[in-house]
């Protein structure tokens, strides 16, 4: 029998904007969408954070009952997939093995807690370099600025990525509350950056690794994950 499936969810443990009391945190669909797509494929899916434990949960990413997107309705009503969401990993307790990709899920908390850490930054540039699948959505791709490649460049140096543009940082109205711009910061490491139209679905793949625009994006990157993970083969 096949071994299963395994995929990797790593998500932001950053509860603020930063020393402000705004709250943050992951966005919930970010993670559902994912999720979920990976599940009904028949995946088995864990959930990590930067410290473990409790996930927090951005408060504008979720609604009251009935009007949220459906991955987040069905997430909420989820008892199992709620309880990951309380007994998340450590960065620092995985070392990525057997997985075949990690996902990571934005959130304006990832702009504080993803880059320079070294335990993310070392995980997936282990993962990376073991050839598995990298991918993020959104500002998820803040966890890749530390990461090296095989030769020791940037990971995003010379790739094909997307993530939350900068006009969609000031169209949110905070592009003067994050710590740095996203766009800004991946295009000065070298990434051949591609946006699609504001708050729109835009994903991209390159290889192994595969990122997207915005929470309206989270769909076709974790499409596009499976289709990496599970190659069509070449028929002559």
């Amino acid at each position: 029998m096949a071994a299963a499936l395994k995929i990797l969810l790593l998500v932001t443990s950053q509860a603020t904007m930063g020393d402000s009391p705004r709250p943050t945190g992951v966005w919930l669909e970010e993670l559902t969408t994912p999720y979920y797509a990976f599940v009904d494929a028949g995946a088995e899916v864990d959930i990590a954070s930067i410290k473990g434990g409790p996930v927090p949960l951005d408060p504008h990413s979720v609604v009251a009952a009935g009007g949220n997107p459906p991955s987040v309705e069905r997430f909420l009503h989820d008892r199992a997939a709620m309880a990951r969401l309380q007994t998340s990993a450590a960065v620092t307790q995985l070392d990525g093995r057997g997985y075949a990709a990690v996902f990571l899920p934005g959130g304006h908390g990832t702009m504080w807690d993803f880059p320079d850490n070294t335990a993310l930054a070392t995980l997936l540039g282990r993962m990376w370099r073991a050839g598995k699948v990298v991918a993020a959505v959104c500002h998820g791709p803040a966890g890749l600025l530390g990461v090296s490649d095989a030769q020791g460049r940037p990971l995003v140096n010379g790739r094909h990525i997307s993530a939350f543009t900068d006009s969609e940082e000031a169209a949110a109205g905070l592009d003067r509350v994050v710590p740095f711009l996203l766009e800004t910061r991946l295009r000065a490491q070298g990434a051949l950056f591609e946006r699609g139209v504001n708050f729109q679905p835009h994903a991209v793949r390159d290889g192994q690794l595969v990122t997207g625009q915005n929470p309206a994006s989270s769909l076709e990157v974790a499409r596009l994950v499976l289709e990496a993970v599970h190659p069509v083969p070449v028929t002559h």
